[in-house]
C-alpha cells in the first residue's frame, strides 16, 4: 500500500512540475501573443497569486471531507487551465482572466498534492515529501527545456502535452485514492490551539520560499547585469533549479528536522553572500548551487514535520494553512529583491536575501519551540517526542476530538 500511495504522490508532483516548466518557458510567447509590454505582463502575473490564495485556503476542508479526489480534480483543472490560457491570451483582459483560473487551479493542486504526499509518507514509513518536491523540480527543468526545443510549434502544443500529463495524474488520484481516511461531515473547526503552531511553521516556510524564489527569479538578471554574461545568463536559473532537484532526491530522508532546517538556512545565507561578491559567472554559479542546496530542503522539511504529527482528519486543513502562509513568501521574494535592487543595487539585494536566510536561521528554533515542536527531532522516521501526541492536551491529538 505504501508504495502505491507514494507513486500517486509522485505522479501529482510530476504533473505539477511539468505544467510550471511549460509555463516558465512559454511566458515570452504568451506575452507576444497578448501584445503587451513588460509592465502589463507584471500586472497580469499578479492574477496568479490572486487566484491561488483563496483556493489554497478553501481546498483543505474539501480534502478532509472528500479525500484525494479533490487533489486529482485540481491537477486536472490546472492542465485544462493552461490550454485555456494558450487560446485566451490574445489581449491583457484575456490573459488576466486566464491566469486567475490558472492560479486558482494551481493553488488547489499545490495544497492537494502536498496533503497526499504527507499521507503517503506516513503510510509508507519513509521519506516521500522531499523526494516528491524533487520530482517537481526535476520536471520543471525537463519541461522547460522541452518547451524551448518545441518553440517552433504552436503555443498551445506544449500546454496540451502538459494537460495530458495532468489528466493522467489527476485520474490516478481520483480513481485510485489509496488508504486515506476522510470525513463525510464538515469536520471540527481548527481551534486557535491548532492554528497557531501551523501559522508559526508557515512563517518559516514563507522565509524559505522568499529566499528560493528570489534566486530563481533574479539569478539570470544578476548574471546579465552584474557579470555581463549575455546569452549565458540563462545558465544561472538552470543551475539553481537543477541543484534543488538533485538535493531533494539526495537528502530526502535526512533525519533531525531542526538540524536540517538550520543547515539549509546556513547554506542559503552563505550562497547568497557568495553571489553578492562574485566576480564571474563561475563563482556566481557556486553561490547559486550553495543557495539552492540550502533552500531545497527547507519547505519540504517543514511539511514533513507537520505531516507526521497531524491526524488524517485534519491533514488537508493543516496543509492548507502552512502552504498558504508560505506562499506569501513565494510571492514576496522577487518583489523584495526588486525593492532592494532599486535602493542599493543587485549586489546589495543579494546581501538582503542572505539576511532573509539568516533571520530564518535565528527564528527556526524559536518558532519551533513556541509552536510546540521543540522535541520534534526525527531520526529514521521515528519521533523521539510526540509534539502533537495524545499526551499533549490541546494540541494535535492521536485521539479524535
Amino acid at each position: 500500500m505504501g508504495v502505491r500511495v507514494s507513486w500517486r504522490a509522485f505522479a501529482g508532483f510530476a504533473a505539477f512540475g511539468t505544467f510550471w516548466g511549460v509555463w516558465g518557458a512559454s511566458v515570452p510567447r504568451v506575452q507576444d501573443q497578448a501584445g503587451i509590454g513588460d509592465g502589463a505582463l507584471g500586472f497580469a502575473l499578479l492574477f496568479v497569486g490572486a487566484g491561488a490564495l483563496p483556493a489554497m485556503l478553501l481546498t483543505g476542508r474539501a480534502l478532509d471531507r472528500w479525500g484525494p479526489g479533490v487533489a486529482g480534480a485540481a491537477v486536472m483543472a490546472l492542465g485544462g487551465a493552461g490550454v485555456v490560457v494558450a487560446f485566451a491570451a490574445v489581449d491583457l483582459a484575456g490573459l488576466c482572466a486566464g491566469l486567475a483560473v490558472v492560479g486558482a487551479a494551481s493553488g488547489a493542486a499545490d495544497v492537494g498534492i502536498n496533503a497526499v504526499a504527507g499521507r503517503a509518507e506516513r503510510v509508507a514509513g519513509r521519506a516521500v515529501i522531499t523526494r516528491a518536491h524533487g520530482v517537481f523540480s526535476g520536471l520543471v527543468v525537463l519541461a522547460s527545456l522541452a518547451s524551448g526545443v518545441a518553440s517552433s510549434l504552436p503555443l498551445v502544443v506544449p500546454f496540451v502535452v502538459a494537460g495530458c500529463g495532468c489528466l493522467a495524474a489527476g485520474l490516478c488520484l481520483w480513481v485510485f485514492p489509496g488508504d486515506f481516511a476522510v470525513q463525510r461531515e464538515a469536520g471540527a473547526p481548527l481551534g486557535r490551539h491548532r492554528v497557531v503552531p501551523l501559522l508559526l511553521v508557515g512563517v518559516l516556510g514563507a522565509l524559505a520560499f522568499a529566499s528560493e524564489n528570489a534566486h530563481q527569479s533574479w539569478s539570470a538578471v544578476f548574471a546579465d547585469d552584474e557579470l555581463r554574461s549575455g546569452g549565458l545568463s540563462a545558465v544561472a536559473p538552470a543551475v539553481f533549479a537543477g541543484t534543488v532537484a538533485i538535493t531533494r532526491f539526495s537528502v530526502g530522508g535526512a533525519g533531525g528536522v531542526r538540524r536540517v532546517l538550520l543547515a539549509g538556512a546556513a547554506g542559503a545565507a552563505g550562497g547568497a553572500v557568495v553571489i553578492a561578491a562574485a566576480s564571474s559567472l563561475v563563482f556566481a554559479g557556486i553561490g547559486l548551487a550553495m543557495a539552492a542546496a540550502g533552500t531545497a530542503v527547507l519547505f519540504p522539511t517543514l511539511l514533513r514535520l507537520v505531516a507526521r504529527d497531524v491526524e488524517d482528519e485534519y491533514r488537508g486543513r493543516a496543509t492548507s494553512v502552512v502552504t498558504t502562509v508560505s506562499y506569501l513568501g513565494f510571492l514576496a521574494g522577487p518583489v523584495y529583491v526588486g525593492l532592494w535592487a532599486d535602493a542599493v543595487g543587485l549586489r546589495g539585494a543579494m546581501v538582503a536575501v542572505a539576511a532573509l536566510a539568516a533571520v530564518l536561521f535565528v527564528l527556526t528554533p524559536v518558532l519551533l519551540r513556541a509552536g510546540g515542536f521543540a522535541g520534534g527531532e526525527r531520526d529514521g522516521g521515528q519521533a523521539r517526542a510526540g509534539v502533537f501526541s495524545s499526551e499533549s492536551p490541546g494540541r494535535w491529538s492521536g485521539t479524535k476530538r
